[in-house]
């Protein structure tokens, strides 16, 4: 068994898009339309495009929205993304003008860092040794 999608709840689809892949720099995997207005929108990593999928999925349930937003009031990331080196994606995506929640921290071997993804989410970002 190994995890094939998951999903993060967005206010704007198309915001949303642009946030992952030009700012984060995942691909567009699939994009198809759901009913009226809403899509199958997910991205991958560019160095794993066969796996994992992020489902950029619309917060239209009430039950979604309440949970999401109450993680980002109680700080709490929604998901976490590994990257190689922490300062040095923060400071690539300050440059982008990503606001930080938690700067990169220390806290023995793993080194993280909070981000707002401007669609309703924070997100963690882990160096861990490997």
């Amino acid at each position: 068994m190994k995890i094939h999608l998951t999903s993060v709840f967005v206010d704007d689809q198309a915001k949303a898009l642009h946030f992952y892949t030009e700012i984060l720099g995942f691909v567009k995997k699939h994009d198809v339309p759901v009913g009226e207005k809403d899509r199958w929108l997910t991205v991958v990593s560019p160095e794993e495009p066969g796996g994992t999928e992020l489902l950029l999925e619309p917060v239209g349930h009430p039950v979604a929205k309440t949970y999401r937003d109450t993680l980002v009031q109680d700080g709490i990331p929604l998901a976490q993304f590994a990257v190689q080196d922490v300062n040095a994606e923060y400071e690539r995506l300050r440059a982008h003008g990503v606001r930080f929640t938690q700067e990169p921290l220390e806290m023995g071997p793993v080194t993280t860092a909070v981000f707002d993804d401007t669609c309703g989410n924070l997100i963690q970002i882990a160096t861990q040794p490997e």
